[in-house]
């Protein structure tokens, strides 16, 4: 498991060894896989499938494009293709839009380069775009500013706010501010953990995207399967079990991941469905059991003694 490289250093290295070593790059990976979830989640509360949004990030790093790579995955899966799929990914950079006509780009945000007039001002942006989703992985804090959040929930009846930033003091805005500043109307995630917050005499539990609900499970899975390689297929099929243990209970609450005292069961959901993978691709090498499932909660280690 990579984590924490810098930028140059973590996609090179992934783009090297992935195919060849069984490893992962959590900080591209699995934060997209996390967020994919979310968004798969978030579809059940607005009514709006992902290939119907668009999304305009804050932040075009590791994590940024991680996320963005595994939207296009989900969005290749529900039939765009891969150039359609990029289109809906909008990105803004400590110097304003990512666009094609700047000339300083890095390698890694050249993928996700739209062909539009440049801008500098992340409201002015909103305006132009018009996201269904803010994402927020600048570590900029307090630069979802009200004037910005309130925009978003004027173009959408339910604006999906993540604000990614770890730790909360570099939050993009808090969990509180979401949703007063849109009357309770956002579908807010966070990197991390946020108090419940009431607006309107209703709760709101706000979600944590954190990338312990994927990597443990997938890489419990690749231990078990003894699989070659850890793809990016499995990460997708990661965030699609997460989000599938998402409860119709928890959406009341606004909570687009499931809680945290569930994660030992989640984890074992999503290294099954991780393992059902490489059996299926032919990556795993070992004889496939008759009960994955079973076999898994054998693999996992349990703290007590």
């Amino acid at each position: 498991q990579l984590e924490d490289f810098a930028n140059t250093n973590a996609f090179r290295l992934l783009d090297r060894y992935r195919d060849t070593a069984c490893l992962f790059d959590d900080d591209i990976q699995g934060t997209g896989s996390v967020v994919l979830s979310g968004l798969l989640s978030s579809a059940r509360i607005t009514g709006r499938d992902l290939e119907d949004q668009t999304f305009l990030f804050l932040g075009a790093g590791e994590a940024g494009i991680g996320i963005a790579s595994m939207i296009v995955a989900g969005l290749v899966d529900a039939g765009l293709d891969t150039a359609e799929a990029r289109a809906r990914c909008w990105f803004m950079d400590s110097k304003g839009l990512v666009v094609k006509s700047r000339s300083d780009l890095q390698a890694h945000k050249k993928a996700y380069a739209q062909d539009a007039p440049f801008l500098d001002d992340l409201l002015q942006a909103v305006d132009r775009i018009k996201p269904t989703a803010l994402i927020g992985v600048s570590g900029v804090p307090r630069s979802f500013r009200k004037a910005v959040v309130q925009r978003m929930a004027e173009l959408n009846e339910r604006p999906i706010i993540f604000a990614l930033s770890n730790p909360t003091s570099k939050s993009e805005c808090t969990a509180r501010q979401a949703y007063q500043w849109t009357d309770g109307k956002a579908v807010f995630a966070s990197g991390s953990p946020f108090d419940p917050v009431s607006v309107n005499r209703k709760t709101f539990v706000p979600g944590q995207a954190n990338n312990a609900y994927v990597f443990p499970g997938v890489g419990l899975g690749a231990i078990a399967s003894q699989s070659r390689s850890i793809t990016d297929k499995m990460f997708f099929i990661a965030a699609k079990v997460l989000s599938e243990e998402v409860t119709e209970d928890d959406l009341k609450l606004g909570r687009i991941y499931p809680p945290f005292d569930r994660i030992r069961e989640v984890s074992a959901r999503i290294a099954t469905a991780v393992s059902e993978e490489a059996y299926r691709t032919g990556s795993a090498r070992r004889e496939r059991p008759d009960d994955i499932y079973e076999e898994i909660l054998e693999y996992m280690f349990d703290p007590a003694y």
